[in-house]
């Protein structure tokens, strides 16, 4: 049986690099931002032929890594198995925090490149910005950092300030970021 994560008295474990680590326990503003992308995901991709995964979701990238991200949609439904998704999701969202920032832009990053994942987001909910990754020719491009910015310097910044993202996916699914960090606190 392949085992992405491992329930032991209440630690949830995922298999990186062949080793079995720890993950952060989610705080509020973690659950909240994992929620809203999850729900926009799931409201765009009702009645359409790709499924969107919440926070908690295995993914089996190799023998040595076995994920969960905090989001991701799969149109491939033969990769969905009862255990979790086996293969490369179409789109995966980390959501950072302090404890696990390093390997979500490094070498969980650098494992999604490899296994073909054509979008990644990494979430930054302290400083409400999401960054999207493109794999093109095999290697993650930064598309762009999209970010709110405090009341008052957004007036100053709003020609450069991009608030609203684009999922690569779908060419009409436009997301607001107040959507995404809506209720934080």
């Amino acid at each position: 049986m392949n085992e992405a994560v491992r329930y032991e008295d209440n630690l949830l474990e995922e298999l990186i690099n062949g080793e079995l680590v720890a993950m952060s326990p989610a705080f509020t503003n973690h659950n909240r931002v994992s929620g809203n992308i999850f729900l926009i995901f799931g409201s765009y991709l009702k009645d359409k032929p790709c499924t969107p995964f919440p926070d908690g979701e295995s993914v089996f990238l190799s023998g040595t890594d076995h994920f969960v991200p905090d989001g991701m949609i799969v149109c491939d439904r033969d990769k969905i198995k009862w255990d979790g998704v086996h293969g490369a999701p179409d789109l995966v969202v980390e959501i950072l925090s302090p404890s696990t920032a390093a390997r979500d832009k490094g070498y969980k990053k650098d494992v999604y490149e490899a296994s073909g994942v054509p979008e990644y987001w990494i979430v930054n909910p302290m400083d409400r910005s999401v960054e999207v990754y493109l794999l093109v020719n095999g290697r993650f491009t930064l598309d762009d950092i999209y970010y709110i910015l405090p009341p008052e310097q957004m007036e100053a910044a709003k020609d450069k300030c991009r608030t609203q993202l684009k999922c690569h996916l779908y060419d009409d699914l436009v997301i607001r970021l107040e959507d995404i960090f809506s209720g934080l606190i």
